[in-house]
């Protein structure tokens, strides 16, 4: 995909609230689904990166976290769990989910406010908006903006771009990538327009052209001095790194001694990716870094980062850097907070200290001594060691070990990874939060640390101390990217984007990840229908295994394949299916020109496959095991050898697109159904193994198709889709063999994307499943 330029500015004119409907699944004009659905999410916890966490100043308890491709989500302090505030957004404007940053109101806490769209460039077609709500993110207005945000881009972890003046709350600010300056507005975020005054859009670009990396990172957040009156601004300019204006925003000036500071001179130059303002202190602290994160991909050579503290009052500036790192690393830095019940306490997590583990900081003492999460000791056999302040309970989401076992200083668990979220309760000291690229961690025990002393004595052992416990806070917020889902009975296998794949036997419990072979995303899973106890699964690899995956149990072990010759490493996990008896497995490497093969061996040895192109889809028939059949380019193909060779059957009409897609139904030989994907136009069925196709009525388009258990009185499966049926988009199920459709979800329920995998339960009737690209696996139930 090429990058489109973005050129546009608001200038002096304010860019109008765009009239969108305000969003609640309880209001009485809401369109509503035509039968009444429970949705609830297969459990993960998490499972994506949160780069931003944000506590209320004035209301305790109230907290949001915000998603890079999931939405934003509100604390339920009662239950301990997170509710998502943005399953409203549509397939229309799915990059909504991309949450570039969140405001919370501290003069009025019911004001809410998200900055959002999720790529920069033309992944996604529509601009950015400003989303508003006077009722804690219940219901929403938008305000669309002429410019792109980037909450899936390079920087999205920096600090807030959106800041709500708290000296006057109908005022906020949002700092804007790509030469779109400074940002106001003055009506509670119903209309914005660019601060003239303001003097400098920021420069500072990774990669100059690249369609990711080419962003410039713009103006990256505000911070407030309420009791000066002032408004320090951070821009991506080593150059001219701070901004301050002492006159409610009319005039800014450049902060002395910024560029020194912070910029700094020579290659590594750097800038200010996040701050955390300690009013009764009066500092400033800032992180800074020489690459917007969240991976650190600059020049390794000098500092990654550094931490400076501006002392507001007397405009003195003081290196305050932890000098200490365990892995005898200079690390890059990314989440910074202050205690706001303690001043001169301040915390700072590093950036991707990849091994051992990424370290926490702490200082009591506005940044003159720090003490560490964890540190180095040496084992009585002479090896390496350490030890920690604290112990992570990861019993909520089992599958955080990866698979790791834990040795020597690695544990089987780690802090994260891409902490940029980093906050400390403003009511409580001892809650604190941290976001990864994985989970949310938390404790309400963190001044335990300061009663700790010392982790390391002179001899290099490990003191005593009292260990708190740290454990997972991500229940409620699922952000996973579902690429496929095979429902067996009592078992659900699921492929998944950056965690491979899941076998859940209990929909509210994450435990058994499939790690062999690693893949770093999943792409599709597949089981024996007549011999349910064979799985597969295929995804993207870098280790000496193969692509595919089989398990003989049911899931609860797994096996790698054998490499197949030509196929890469890196990426390529394409699309597997097994025989309904499963006697031999059949994969197609994605983005490969290698002919798709196949194995009678549980994938010791592949085969090329006789008469399919590159890049053919692959099903299995349901009900026998000698059939299989596959599509390319608008022309079917099936096999009656159990997939050994392939044949055209001469059917005509079908779509041509890559966004084609095709099940075939259990219990039910030669059964066909095929969603034509979007533009493409409808849904296709075929009852004579795809010989015949026949257009079903009535379906607009269908990115998606699956089956479920019938309806009483009935004995054709239900038929689940996601599709446009009357101009409408949404997820439809069918008692009657596609003869007329209902709408399940309503307008409060649309969860952005839902065009990679949709299917029903083979047990229980009514029961859908919906994979969406960063809001989990959900599920219904009809009720």
């Amino acid at each position: 995909m090429r990058r489109r330029t973005l050129a546009a500015s608001l200038g002096a004119a304010a860019a109008a609230a765009a009239a969108f409907p305000v969003y609640n699944s309880l209001a009485a004009d809401q369109p509503r689904q035509q039968q009444a659905y429970t949705w609830r999410n297969v459990v993960v916890n998490g499972g994506g990166f949160v780069p931003g966490i944000v506590f209320n100043d004035t209301e305790a308890g109230l907290i949001y976290a915000r998603t890079d491709i999931g939405g934003l989500y509100r604390w339920q302090e009662d239950s301990q769990t997170w509710k998502p505030l943005t399953d409203w957004i549509g397939a229309d404007h799915y990059g909504y989910t991309g949450i570039a940053s969140v405001a919370t109101d501290p003069v009025e806490p019911n004001r809410v406010y998200a900055a959002v769209g999720t790529y920069t460039n033309d992944w996604d077609p529509n601009n950015g908006a400003i989303l508003y709500s006077d009722d804690y993110g219940d219901t929403w207005g938008v305000a669309e903006l002429p410019f792109k945000l980037g909450g899936n881009m390079p920087g999205r972890g920096m600090g807030e771009r959106l800041a709500v003046d708290p000296t006057d709350n109908k005022t906020l600010y949002l700092g804007a990538p790509n030469g779109n300056g400074l940002q106001r507005s003055t009506d509670y975020g119903r209309t914005w327009s660019k601060v003239e005054s303001f003097p400098n859009p920021g420069n500072f670009v990774v990669t100059p052209g690249d369609p990711y990396n080419g962003d410039n990172q713009g103006v990256l957040w505000a911070e407030f001095d309420p009791t000066g009156g002032k408004i320090f601004v951070g821009v991506a300019d080593p150059d001219d790194p701070l901004y301050v204006s002492a006159d409610g925003g009319s005039t800014w000036q450049p902060v002395a001694g910024a560029a020194e500071a912070i910029g700094r001179a020579g290659e590594n130059r750097t800038i200010p990716k996040q701050a955390a303002a300690d009013h009764a202190s009066g500092h400033l602290f800032i992180a800074t870094g020489n690459d917007p994160g969240p991976f650190t991909s600059a020049p390794s050579s000098g500092r990654g980062g550094e931490v400076q503290r501006l002392d507001i009052g007397t405009g003195e500036w003081t290196d305050v850097t932890p000098n200490y790192n365990p892995a005898d690393r200079t690390p890059a830095f990314g989440g910074i907070t202050v205690d706001r019940q303690r001043p001169g306490t301040i915390m700072v997590a590093t950036l991707n200290n990849w091994q051992p583990d990424e370290i926490l900081y702490r200082s009591t003492d506005s940044g003159q001594t720090w003490g560490t999460s964890w540190d180095k000791v040496a084992k009585p056999d002479g090896s390496q060691g350490r030890t920690d302040r604290f112990d992570l309970d990861h019993s909520a989401s089992p599958w955080l070990t990866f698979g790791n076992a834990g040795d020597g200083w690695n544990l089987e668990v780690k802090h994260g990874w891409m902490i940029e979220a980093l906050a400390i309760d403003p009511h409580d000291s001892d809650r604190i939060m941290w976001g990864t690229g994985a989970t949310i961690w938390g404790t309400e025990s963190l001044t335990q640390w300061d009663a700790q002393g010392d982790l390391v004595g002179e001899d290099g052992g490990a003191l005593p101390i009292e260990r708190f416990t740290v454990a997972v806070r991500a229940q409620g917020l699922e952000e996973c990217s579902f690429q496929d889902v095979a429902a067996l009975g009592g078992t659900l296998l699921s492929a998944v984007g950056d965690l491979g794949g899941f076998v859940h036997t209990d929909l509210t419990k994450a435990v058994m990840m499939i790690r062999k072979p690693n893949w770093t995303t999943g792409t599709s899973v597949d089981f024996a229908e007549l011999n349910p106890d064979v799985l597969v699964g295929t995804g993207n690899v870098t280790s000496e295994h193969g692509h595919v995956a089989v398990s003989t149990d049911r899931g609860a072990t797994w096996q790698p394949t054998a490499r197949v010759s030509g196929v890469p490493g890196d990426g390529h996990g394409g699309i597997v299916a097994v025989t309904a008896d499963g006697s031999a497995i059949l994969w197609t490497p994605g983005d490969s020109e290698v002919t798709p093969v196949r194995s009678t061996d549980l994938g010791q040895t592949w085969t090329a496959i006789a008469g399919l192109p590159a890049g053919a889809k692959i099903r299995a028939d349901r009900a026998n095991a000698g059939t299989v059949y596959a599509y390319a380019a608008g022309a079917f193909y099936r096999s009656t050898d159990g997939g050994a060779s392939f044949s055209g059957t001469g059917a005509s009409g079908l779509p041509g697109g890559n966004g084609v897609d095709f099940r075939a139904v259990f219990g039910r030989e030669g059964h066909l159904w095929l969603a034509g994907g979007d533009g493409a136009g409808g849904m296709w069925r075929s009852q004579d193994g795809g010989s015949t196709w026949t257009k079903v009525a009535g379906v607009d388009q269908a990115q998606v198709v699956g089956f479920g258990k019938a309806a009483d009185g009935q004995d054709y499966p239900a038929l689940y889709a996601s599709a446009m049926i009357g101009g409408t988009q949404g997820i439809y199920r069918s008692d009657d063999a596609g003869g007329t459709w209902t709408r399940i979800n309503d307008d409060a329920h649309q969860w952005a994307f839902t065009n990679t995998r949709v299917t029903g339960d083979p047990e229980v009737y009514g029961r859908v499943y919906i994979a969406t690209n960063g809001r989990g696996l959900i599920y219904g139930d009809i009720g």
